[in-house]
């Protein structure tokens, strides 16, 4: 007899539809009519026009009364702030990223790790210096590209097929091999920090450390973001170990309080 192991969870057909066409606004560049959301989706038109109209009624959504397309709402605005500015790793985050922006030229960046699909970035200090790269709290990249997605592959606990599954979907300028990255993934594993220069985006170097949790697993990570002409290699090993020093003070301050 097999013991369950946790609380069987009931599909909300309603919830689980209103979920999806909310995430596929939020990844769509441009708004989307009825009939593109109903495809996309796989939904009958007129399922997808109720749910569009009650997440409407919420301000989740607005359409655009002449084109009849739709948008995410400006209700989206609350819930997205009170995740970011009630959630530890953000308000924990934020003076380490300005400690790191202030000495270095790079924007430093704190990332969620959700799952094997998205990072997504959730507080920031930009650089100060002259010429820098725009990312915005928010903001979603693949979970597993660049030194970050290094990071993920070394400490993750999921299993091995569905990481090489996904790296093989990534779209790098400069793409490493397979087997070079499994071999920076093991590198990464021991030095606990990653360094990409320049396979992410040509002429930019990104340095990544993760933030663990109990079980030695990652959660989070550091990134910090720069020119690769003002990264040289000195500068970012020394960035490296600052980071590490900062990720364990955030694996402190994160871990529960028995």
């Amino acid at each position: 007899m097999t013991e369950r192991t946790g609380p069987r969870i009931r599909a909300v057909p309603a919830v689980t539809r209103a979920i999806a066409i909310l995430r596929l606004l939020s990844r769509s560049r441009t708004p989307l009519g009825l009939k593109a959301v109903a495809q996309a989706l796989g939904l009958v038109p007129s399922t997808a026009l109720h749910i569009l109209r009650a997440l409407m009624a919420e301000q989740l959504v607005r359409v655009d009364p002449l084109t009849k397309q739709y948008r995410l709402g400006v209700g989206m605005l609350p819930l997205a702030r009170a995740v970011l500015e009630n959630g530890d790793f953000p308000n924990l985050v934020r003076p380490k990223l300005d400690e790191l922006s202030s000495r270095y030229p790079v924007t430093a960046i704190g990332v969620e790790l959700p799952d094997l699909d998205h990072m997504i970035v959730v507080a920031l200090a930009r650089s100060q210096a002259p010429v820098r790269l725009h990312v915005d709290v928010g903001s979603r990249f693949p979970a597993l590209i660049s030194a970050t997605g290094r990071c993920l592959a070394a400490f993750t606990e999921q299993p091995w097929p569905e990481i090489e599954k996904r790296f093989h979907r990534l779209r790098w300028h400069n793409a490493p091999d397979y087997e070079s990255w499994c071999k920076e993934v093991d590198l990464t594993r021991r030095q606990k920090f990653s360094i990409d220069r320049g396979n992410y985006i040509s002429g930019v170097t990104i340095v990544a450390v993760p933030v663990l949790n109990g079980r030695g697993t990652i959660s989070h990570t550091l990134a910090a973001v720069g020119l690769g002409n003002q990264l040289d290699r000195t500068t970012s090993l020394k960035l490296a170990h600052d980071m590490k020093g900062l990720a364990e003070e955030l694996t402190t301050q994160l871990a529960p309080q028995a």
